[in-house]
Formats: C-alpha cells, sequence, structure tokens
C-alpha cells in the first residue's frame, strides 16, 4: 500500500506542494484575519464585546446571532471544502498518469464547487468542520485544528473508571459510525452525487473493511510522525558530526551547517504541507482499491491540458535567477551566523527568565486528598509557590474548603454542603474515597487554612464558589482576609463576574482573578479584575500580549501534560495551575536554559 500511496503521491508531487503553499499563506495572512473580523462582526451586530459562559446562552438565542453563525460556518466550510476538492483532483490526475498544474487544479475545483453546493448538501457543513477533525487522522485541513477535548474534561474523565469506560465505548462507537463515511468526499467529487449519496455509497464501499482501512491510514499516520522524528535527529546528527570532524576549519564548518540548516528547514516546510495530501492520497487510494476489487466502474475527473509551454519557459529563468539569489543570500547570512557562534561571538545557550509562578490546583491533589489540609502541606514539601483552593458556605454560613457542593463524591453522602451546619460537616471523612490510608482526613475551614499558611508563608488562591443559597458569601471571605491580615499573601478568584465585582466593593486593595472557561473577545472590558485565569485553551500569544500590555495577569489551568505546559511557558504567562507541581517545576527550569537546535526546531514547528 505505501508504494502505491507514494505514486500517488510523487505524480504530481510539486502541483501538490505549490497548491499547499498558497492555501496556507492564503490562511495565515488573509482568510483568518477575515474569519475572525466576522466573527467579531457578529458579536458587534448584537451588542456583545466578549463571550463568556456566563453570557453564551444569551448570545446564541438571538436570531441574527445563529442566522450570521450559520453563514459564517457555511463560509469556513466552503473554503475549507475547497482545499479539500483540490487535493482530490490532483490526485485523480496523478492516477491518470496526467500532469496537472495548480492553475487547472483550481479551475476544476471551482466548477466542482459551484456543482456541489446545493440545498441537498446541508450535511456537508457538519461533515467537514465537526466529523473530518474529530476523526482526527491527519485529514484536517490547513485552516481546521482538530477537535480535542479539553485537558481538564479529560482529566476529569481519566479518574473515573465508570466515566473512562463510557467515554472510550463512545469513542469506538463514534469513530466505527464516523469512519465509514471516510469515502464520502472522493464519491462527492469524483462522481457528482449529492452528500447523502455520498455518505450511502461510502458506508456500501467500507462493508466489512472499514477496521482494516483504518488500521491502514493509521499505519501512514505514524510513518509520516516516525518519518519527521528521524528526519529531525538525522539532521541534528549531521550538524554534530560536521562540528567535530571539521571542527579546525571555521569557514568550511559554518557553510556546511548552514547548508544543512536550510536543507531541514526547507524539508520540514515541505513536510508540514504534504501531510494533508499524504493521508487523502491513502484514502484515495483505498477508494480506487475497493472500486477495482468490486469491479465497480471508476468515474475519473476529465482534464483537458492546455498548451501553456510558451509561458512556462518565459517565466523559468528569470524565477531560476531570483531563486539562486535568494540561495545565496540566506546562505551568507547563515554562515556569518554560524561563524560567529563557532568563533564564540553568540552564546549557543539562550537563557530565558520564566519567572512563571506554579499553583498546587487544590493542593497536592494527584496524591492526597483534595482541598485538605494534607494536601496543602504537601503541595507546600512539594515546592507550590500559590495552593489554589475552593470555598463555599455551610448553612450556618461557616466559609469551609471545598470544591463540589454536593458532599457525594468526596464524603459519600447525598447532601449539599448548603443543607449542612459546620458542625455537621466538620466530623464527615474526606479522605477514604481517595485511599483507605487518609481516612479521617476533614473538610477544613478557610481561618484554618489562612493561620496555618500564614505560619507557613504560603501563598493562597482562594476561589468563591457561590450557589446562591448563601446570604453574602463574598463579604464573609473579605472579611476573614481582612482580619487575618492576608491581602497581601493571596488572590480572589471566581468564575461569576458579580461575585468578582462584589470583593472589590468590599475592598478594592484585595487582587481579584475571574476564571473563565471560555474567553473570546475584549475581556479587558472586565474593570474589576486584576487578571484572569483561562482554561488553557484558550489562551494564545496575541491575548497573552493584550492583558500583559494592560498590566493584568493570566493564569493557566488546569495544566498537567508536557505539550500544554510547554506552550504555556512560551506563552510566557504569569501562573500555571496544575496537579504535577514537581514536574512543572521541572520544565519551566529546563525551559530557562535551552540551545539553538531546540530553538530552531520548536520554530519550525510552531511556524508550520
Amino acid at each position: 500500500m505505501f508504494f502505491k500511496v507514494r505514486k500517488l503521491l510523487t505524480y504530481n508531487f510539486k502541483t501538490l506542494v505549490k497548491f499547499e503553499l498558497i492555501y496556507k499563506l492564503l490562511s495565515v495572512f488573509i482568510l483568518k484575519p477575515v474569519f475572525s473580523s466576522l466573527f467579531r462582526l457578529i458579536m458587534k451586530v448584537n451588542g456583545f464585546k466578549y463571550i463568556t459562559f456566563e453570557n453564551i446562552s444569551d448570545f446564541i438565542s438571538k436570531p441574527s446571532t445563529i442566522f450570521l453563525t450559520l453563514l459564517y460556518l457555511f463560509l469556513i466550510m466552503i473554503y475549507t471544502f475547497f482545499e479539500i476538492i483540490n487535493i482530490i483532483v490532483i490526485l485523480d490526475a496523478s492516477k491518470q498518469k496526467i500532469k496537472i498544474d495548480v492553475r487547472d487544479s483550481f479551475i476544476i475545483s471551482v466548477k466542482k464547487c459551484f456543482k456541489l453546493f446545493r440545498l441537498s448538501n446541508i450535511g456537508l457543513i457538519i461533515f467537514v468542520l465537526f466529523i473530518i477533525p474529530f476523526l482526527n487522522l491527519g485529514i484536517s485541513t490547513s485552516f481546521m485544528s482538530v477537535i480535542n477535548v479539553p485537558e481538564y474534561i479529560m482529566d476529569f474523565i481519566k479518574s473515573n473508571i465508570l466515566y473512562l469506560s463510557i467515554y472510550i465505548i463512545l469513542m469506538i462507537i463514534l469513530y466505527y459510525t464516523l469512519f465509514r463515511w471516510i469515502y464520502s468526499l472522493n464519491f462527492m467529487v469524483l462522481e457528482n452525487v449529492n452528500f447523502n449519496k455520498a455518505k450511502k455509497l461510502s458506508k456500501t464501499l467500507t462493508k466489512n473493511t472499514s477496521i482494516k482501512d483504518f488500521i491502514k491510514i493509521l499505519i501512514i499516520e505514524g510513518m509520516q510522525y516516525l518519518s519527521y522524528l528521524l528526519f529531525i535527529g538525522f539532521g541534528i546528527f549531521l550538524i554534530i558530526l560536521s562540528n567535530k570532524l571539521i571542527n579546525g576549519y571555521l569557514l568550511v564548518n559554518s557553510i556546511l551547517t548552514t547548508v544543512i540548516w536550510i536543507f531541514l528547514a526547507l524539508s520540514f516546510i515541505i513536510f508540514n504541507l504534504i501531510t494533508v495530501p499524504i493521508s487523502y492520497a491513502a484514502i484515495t487510494h483505498l477508494y480506487y482499491e475497493h472500486k477495482e476489487k468490486k469491479n465497480e466502474e471508476i468515474k475519473y475527473i476529465t482534464i483537458t491540458k492546455e498548451n501553456r509551454e510558451e509561458n512556462i519557459i518565459k517565466t523559468k529563468s528569470k524565477f531560476h535567477f531570483v531563486k539562486y539569489i535568494l540561495i545565496l543570500i540566506v546562505l551568507l547570512m547563515g554562515t556569518i551566523y554560524t561563524y560567529g557562534i563557532n568563533k564564540g561571538r553568540f552564546n549557543l545557550n539562550i537563557t530565558k527568565t520564566n519567572n512563571i509562578a506554579v499553583t498546587a490546583h487544590r493542593g497536592a491533589s494527584k496524591k492526597y486528598p483534595e482541598n485538605t489540609m494534607l494536601a496543602f502541606k504537601n503541595a507546600k514539601k512539594l515546592g507550590a509557590d500559590w495552593i489554589e483552593l475552593d470555598v463555599q458556605a455551610t448553612k450556618d454560613n461557616k466559609i469551609i474548603v471545598i470544591h463540589d457542593s454536593n458532599l457525594k463524591r468526596v464524603a459519600n453522602i447525598n447532601k449539599n454542603v448548603w443543607e449542612l451546619n459546620y458542625n455537621e460537616i466538620s466530623k464527615l471523612d474526606v479522605g477514604s474515597h481517595l485511599n483507605k490510608k487518609y481516612k479521617g482526613e476533614k473538610i477544613p475551614t478557610l481561618t484554618e487554612v489562612i493561620d496555618w499558611a500564614i505560619e507557613n508563608d504560603v501563598k493562597l488562591n482562594i476561589e468563591i464558589k457561590p450557589t446562591g443559597h448563601e446570604e453574602n458569601i463574598e463579604k464573609d471571605v473579605v472579611d476573614i482576609i481582612s482580619e487575618k491580615e492576608f491581602i497581601n499573601k493571596c488572590v480572589v478568584t471566581s468564575g461569576k463576574y458579580n461575585t468578582i465585582r462584589k470583593v472589590k466593593e468590599y475592598n478594592k486593595n484585595i487582587k481579584t482573578i475571574y476564571v473563565m472557561s471560555l474567553a473570546y473577545g475584549d475581556i479587558l472590558e472586565f474593570n474589576d479584575v486584576d487578571g484572569f485565569s483561562l482554561e488553557s485553551s484558550n489562551i494564545n500569544e496575541k491575548l497573552v500580549n493584550k492583558i500583559h500590555k494592560n498590566k493584568k495577569e493570566i493564569y493557566a489551568w488546569t495544566v498537567n501534560n508536557e505539550k500544554n505546559i510547554n506552550k504555556m511557558i512560551k506563552l510566557g504567562v504569569d501562573n500555571i495551575v496544575t496537579d504535577d507541581i514537581s514536574y512543572t517545576k521541572k520544565l519551566i527550569e529546563e525551559s530557562k536554559s535551552s540551545n539553538i537546535i531546540m530553538e530552531y526546531i520548536n520554530f519550525i514547528d510552531e511556524l508550520f
């Protein structure tokens, strides 16, 4: 299969690369800004400056929002689908052994778009924008990213065997159901059928083969990833080898190293441009293979070859001249820089000052019962800069430290916090649910935790979780903080903006942080906050810069895996809220000193 997929790719390889390059440039510099502006326009028309979980229901309930959002999704789908059509057209030309250029592919794809966009294909919007990214098989186009479940939700699912089992079963069912539609786009583009018929034809084509096909495509994806890793490793090996073998000849070594870097850079760019075509080449190959095995008629696209040799010859010499000049300039600049490194004029180690604080989410909750004194004490031992805890009010208005409103999960009693007095709650065991050895752990009061924090010089992130059953939890919390003179050692946070506003009314000197699961638009409109604690998938470089420019802080929650921790470090957030304190601190320390090879790899990876 691999060799047949390679043939399908290589026959019109230059055309595929050229098209993907044009597509990516259009996406990054024109279409993404345009689509972002369109969504902001939808918000402006409806009088929304920002969208959070607190106002999203109002936003989506407006008829104009629904209409404009559907139009917005439709435009994204058109552009996304157009890339897929182009790739299938180019691959079909390769199957027919016909050379095709980007202009031919573009013209054919435009005609196909007009034929395929009709009311009967309305389900295509859902398929292209949601199902393809959900499958996460490398077939998400340049404009789309794969659909990932937020890390905090996945952490919650993984923490419960029942939820994890249900999640796995649902994923298997969804993957099996949706994968049978995988050839729908090929049927639509190549046989000009509507989406509903294409789904049926795809299901018929994958009958008894869907699992095998899925495995084959996964193997192709795995080979891509492995090739990428091997390529990086080989390039770094060549650079290290050249440094050792030609160490005495600095100029030669600098030129050779620069040539390797240029080759690697171009190869990385090409590799990232063809990831989607490779995946579609695998799908298209399987489509043709199944059709041939079942003796079904294969309908090819009619491709008319126009004589463009004169235009090609006229531009060829000019293009080569410019290309060679650019290569020489890059080679010269790279050699000068590499020569400077070899002469010791530049430091190979890039030292950074990542003064990012680490907050222990509900204490050291990875190993110890959350929101207990045991979890807080061990968080301090592990070196946490801050400890995050949640507070609620009991029936008799005592402020206790607990996350859930219902006590079932942590205390095995189906009662709500507001239904019980503190005297009743203080007797509950909240350690046994995690491990029998923690039996007897109690729910502490906020006062107890602050007293301990003062004695041990610990900073607290106090999140208020109002339930609507308390009298005035904000004032009670502020009074405790003020009485204990703890204002400069804490931040008060909440997922309710009204709660933040009340805290500021009672004491403007207390630092407040607005906790947000969803954040879009001008969140700086929230004047009563000193910072934002955002779910990590909402955080990007532009937002971090904007918040810092306005002299506010940005926290990222709840970040546990290496990829997301490193991403937050690179973005320069002020505080990472995590369950894994030691590992997060280790990655922050490692990020403070890295070599130029890793910086280069990270740059290429982020760019493409």
